[in-house]
């Protein structure tokens, strides 16, 4: 199966939750992530188990992993809905990039204790909102044994992030180079205090920034997808 990086998954999701509903992006999902771990075994993903979106089971653990977009317009949450409606054209823009491949990884999906999941986590949080570069501050932090708002979430979940040793071996598995900088540091899409104050827009100018860098990731990751799966079919 070819990937194409421009494919709009709401296209084939049937008008349902595209995470669970478009066969497209759950297989470009499985193509993707099937690949080899830093410790150098190859983690296979199966989409054939009941009531599993993707599934792993191996000497590693078992992992039933859902698809989670990993990026926001806001355009329907009712507390934004003063800045979105200034500036429609520019949140319908962001939305329809966040259609692609590009936007969207995979996070483990079952819940434990009955507790949230870091999907749930990630939305429910107001210190995160559902921004992945905040997320992406809170793994890092984790992989250092350090607390963020998203820590207890993540140690419920700690069998995953440790198929990937270490940040840096997270970050090359989902290709998510290009939200990180020289140093192993998140490249924040607004200015970042450490999780001291809750993130928000206070202005227009602040969501068109915002909608910049997030573009310009979803799209920078969408050409190391392009190039991965290339390289992968010509193996």
């Amino acid at each position: 199966m070819v990937i194409d990086t421009t494919f709009n998954v709401y296209t084939d999701a049937g008008g349902g939750d595209l995470d669970t509903t478009s066969s497209t992006l759950r297989q470009y999902h499985k193509i993707l992530w099937s690949k080899t771990l830093p410790n150098g075994k190859f983690f296979e993903l199966f989409d054939n188990k009941s009531g599993a979106y993707l599934y792993h089971k191996s000497e590693f653990g078992e992992f039933n992993l859902g698809s989670d977009a990993i990026t926001h317009s806001y355009r329907n949450q009712k507390r934004k809905q003063w800045l979105v409606k200034q500036i429609p054209n520019e949140v319908n823009e962001l939305f329809e990039i966040a259609t692609t491949i590009g936007a969207y990884t995979l996070f483990p999906k079952n819940k434990i204790d009955n507790k949230f999941t870091i999907n749930q986590s990630r939305g429910v949080n107001s210190f995160i909102d559902d921004r992945f570069d905040l997320t992406l501050e809170c793994i890092r932090l984790f992989y250092l044994k350090q607390q963020s708002p998203l820590f207890d979430t993540f140690l419920r979940y700690k069998k995953f992030f440790d198929l990937f040793e270490n940040f840096n071996g997270y970050i090359k598995f989902f290709l998510f180079n290009d939200l990180i900088d020289k140093n192993g540091n998140v490249k924040f899409y607004l200015p970042f205090d450490n999780f001291k104050t809750k993130p928000m827009f206070s202005d227009v100018n602040d969501y068109l920034i915002y909608k910049e860098r997030v573009i310009n990731f979803v799209m920078l990751r969408n050409k190391r997808i392009r190039e991965f799966a290339d390289k992968k079919n010509n193996i």
